[in-house]
């Protein structure tokens, strides 16, 4: 049996917004090894080597559900997921990891279709998944390496990580649907930082703003407005964790000119306000294990 064996960095950097790799490293567990319960307030990756292991994390609903996982799969962990990791007592894991997190990262993950109820990575392509775990393994026996070297191979993972996985089935729409809804969310994702409204959505598409709702509703189980509010906030919880911007200009920096309003929406969706939010995201975290 080999000895229990840690290996981990913290990253030096602190002015990549995009993507910045917060913690990095390996390990090859004893049996029963365990980590949590525990919260993290960036994304956290682990791809396992060897052995295995089980995953228990809370879900889209709050509710506790159980992975076993072994070699070959991996498993994310979201900003904020109570969850608890253990290894096999037989058959114990090695695992390397990234903790991440940036400006790209939420769309980027949104895409894979890892979430909170299917965090649980599989493989597509075989050569894309040892890319991805080279790159992961590059990090570590590279980390006295300049901060942006560590940053050009944590977006190669997040690339071969997004290429690599199995992906999830979505919903069927129809593709003139589907035409309306990427034309609409791009034009969100591209314009959020200016005054836009539904109207302004709408015509991006070419429907009319009750029809456009309808059929935005539909697919995305969300109203336009519900949306673009959502991702508005998303991006505002990013400046507010990975910046010193205060918080006037984070509002303005995704289409709030006004403080007040920015505040008022923003408690409206996260229950807190900017100012207590940041603080209780930004307390210093214990390495990964």
């Amino acid at each position: 049996m080999p000895v229990h064996d840690l290996q981990f960095a913290t990253f030096s950097g602190s002015n990549f917004i995009d993507l910045m790799p917060y913690q990095y490293g390996r390990e090859i567990c004893e049996p029963g090894h365990a980590f949590g319960p525990a919260q993290r307030r960036h994304y956290l990756f682990h791809y396992i080597i060897s052995g295995r292991g089980t995953l228990i994390a809370t879900d889209d609903n709050g509710e506790q559900r159980r992975f076993e996982l072994s070699a070959g799969e991996g498993f994310l962990i979201l900003p904020g997921q109570v969850n608890t990791y253990l290894a096999d007592m037989e058959d114990p894991w090695e695992y390397t990891w990234v903790e991440f997190d940036g400006a790209v990262v939420k769309e980027t993950i949104r895409a894979t279709g890892l979430t909170s109820s299917s965090p649980v990575y599989r493989s597509a392509d075989n050569d894309l998944r040892d890319a991805m775990e080279q790159e992961m393994r590059h990090l570590v026996n590279h980390r006295d390496e300049s901060p942006f070297h560590l940053v050009a191979h944590t977006y190669l993972f997040l690339d071969y990580l997004r290429r690599s996985i199995v992906p999830r089935q979505l919903p069927a729409t129809s593709k003139l649907q589907d035409f309306y809804i990427r034309e609409a969310i791009l034009f969100i994702e591209q314009n959020y930082q200016n005054d836009i409204s539904v109207e302004d959505i709408a015509q991006q598409t070419g429907l009319n703003r009750s029809y456009f709702g309808k059929v935005f509703k539909s697919v995305v189980n969300k109203s336009p407005q519900q949306y673009l509010i959502n991702f508005r906030m998303g991006k505002a919880t990013e400046l507010l964790k990975l910046t010193a911007l205060s918080i006037g200009e984070v509002g303005k920096a995704v289409g709030y000119p006004n403080q007040l309003h920015f505040s008022r929406a923003f408690k409206s969706v996260f229950g807190v306000s900017p100012r207590e939010w940041r603080k209780e995201n930004t307390q210093q975290e214990p390495p990964v294990r």
